[in-house]
């Protein structure tokens, strides 16, 4: 939710909810609220139907701090990335020739949705998604391949949410879920 629309009888999302919620908590964790308050807005929150109910739970709160965009790129050659590395919230990768390997079975994720962009040109790319993350793979255009999507449902609830958007040139995008 990075602001409130113009119309605040417009119906709540999932997405805006879990961003409220992540709000709350944050302000919570940092001690700008009491336990009381933190029960009695998160009460406020998770009943909200419309983006102008949730303007009161959130309005005291701090500013909230921009959300970690990181790029990583190559113009031939290979990306990888694996094992404990921090996930920002916006990841964008770009790669005209090569291959592209995210793994984020093993990552640390802090945020409750992240969103990797992807603009590739040729090469296979794979990304390994946690057991219990949700992944979201609307937002990507492929020209000359089809996405495979292999990840399946989520093992297990209260995972991160993974949106995948992007262009793809002459190759393939798999995802799949991490091994046991």
């Amino acid at each position: 939710m990075t602001s409130l629309p113009k119309d605040p009888t417009t119906p709540l999302g999932d997405d805006d909810r879990d961003e409220a919620v992540r709000r709350l908590r944050e302000a919570y964790a940092e001690g700008h609220l009491s336990h009381e308050e933190m029960d009695e807005r998160l009460g406020q929150v998770l009943t909200a139907k419309t983006h102008g109910e949730l303007a009161p739970p959130l309005a005291s709160l701090p500013p909230e701090k921009e959300g970690a965009t990181s790029t990583i790129g190559a113009l031939s050659g290979r990306i990888r990335r694996r094992g404990e590395w921090r996930v920002p919230r916006t990841l964008k990768v770009q790669s005209a020739m090569g291959r592209v390997h995210l793994d984020l079975s093993r990552a640390i994720i802090e945020h409750p949705v992240v969103d990797i962009e992807l603009h590739l040109g040729t090469g296979r790319s794979k990304i390994t998604v946690p057991h219990d993350a949700i992944v979201d793979i609307e937002g990507v255009q492929a020209v000359w391949k089809e996405t495979l999507d292999k990840s399946g449902r989520p093992s297990r609830p209260g995972g991160p949410k993974i949106r995948i958007s992007g262009a793809m040139g002459m190759g393939r995008l798999t995802i799949r879920r991490a091994r046991r």
